[in-house]
């Protein structure tokens, strides 16, 4: 009789285990859990069962060890919600489905920007020692989960750039004037400071490709700012003409040709520009002080009735 009883005992008590183990559970609001390394198995469970992700550390303990996935669970940032048994908790952990996040790096932004975006990004860890120079960063959106570290996702978009650099530059026109990939991601990086609309940036690359054949100097005010804020890029207030005669290699008011070095990091399309400028006669562009876009124009007279345009558009 007493081996019966523990015989149904047990069986009963299999029954219920392993209903607790499959009875789902509503998860309401969203829990995120951070399962740091080295926590150990009853450590981690006792953290799901404070946050409520489950209802008993035990089980989960149990369930764990009996399948073999005690050494299994991933580190890392994991949300639960909806309807979740004990056993989809723990499968969860052991397929390392972590919360992917994202950080953006727009494009146009200067090296000192994006060292500052990543650096305030509180998912991200370390400090940023990679050697980097101006220019190298492709600006996109990147994924990543919790604790990766900065330099890590500037490794990325620094592959990333050196890729699209290479394919641009290696399907650049056959007449283009750049001579080299750095030449296409110095005029890149102004073309799209210039503008930020799409559809002008191949009108606005014909302009500098222009001036280049011609031996004419860009005179680009992008670059100028690059050099009165050492490239910072944030210059706080208009710029003036007595900023076009600073001395610095990028001022394109005073230096015939390219700056040295890009002053910012360019995005695909202004790549592209660079590459594939149109086919125009264009030597100047303005500001048409309306639609955000520019007027441009063929000669230096057709140019200065644009700025006056400008000008009275300004004033309205």
């Amino acid at each position: 009789m007493l081996l019966f009883v523990m015989m149904a005992l047990g069986a009963f008590l299999c029954v219920w285990v392993s209903q607790q183990i499959t009875q789902v559970y509503p998860i309401s609001p969203k829990i995120e859990v951070v399962v740091p390394k080295g926590a150990g198995l009853n450590r981690t469970a006792r953290m799901l069962q404070d946050k409520g992700v489950i209802r008993e550390a035990l089980l989960f303990v149990l369930y764990v060890r009996l399948k073999g996935l005690a050494g299994q669970i991933k580190a890392g940032e994991y949300s639960f919600s909806g309807e979740l048994s004990l056993k989809d908790v723990a499968h969860r952990l052991t397929d390392g489905e972590v919360i992917v996040r994202t950080v953006t790096i727009p494009e146009g932004k200067a090296l000192v920007e994006i060292k500052k975006i990543l650096q305030d990004n509180p998912y991200l860890t370390g400090d940023i020692t990679l050697e980097l120079k101006e220019g190298e960063i492709l600006p996109e959106t990147y994924h990543f989960s919790r604790g990766e570290s900065r330099n890590s996702i500037l490794r990325k978009a620094k592959q990333a750039m050196k890729n699209e650099l290479k394919k641009a530059f290696a399907g650049r026109d056959a007449n283009s004037p750049l001579k080299s990939e750095k030449e296409l991601l110095i005029l890149a990086s102004i073309i799209e400071k210039e503008t930020g609309i799409a559809s002008e940036r191949g009108k606005v690359a014909s302009v500098f490709v222009n001036r280049l054949n011609l031996g004419m100097k860009l005179q680009t005010d992008p670059t100028v700012i690059y050099a009165v804020t050492k490239g910072q890029m944030n210059l706080g207030r208009p710029l003036y003409r007595k900023d076009l005669e600073v001395d610095s290699p990028y001022n394109t008011y005073r230096n015939v040709g390219l700056p040295p070095a890009p002053i910012c990091s360019p995005g695909r399309d202004a790549l592209h520009a660079a590459a594939h400028p149109e086919s125009t006669k264009f030597l100047y562009f303005v500001a048409d002080g309306v639609t955000g876009g520019h007027r441009f124009a063929k000669s230096l007279t057709e140019h200065n009735r644009n700025v006056v345009l400008y000008r009275k558009s300004v004033r309205k």
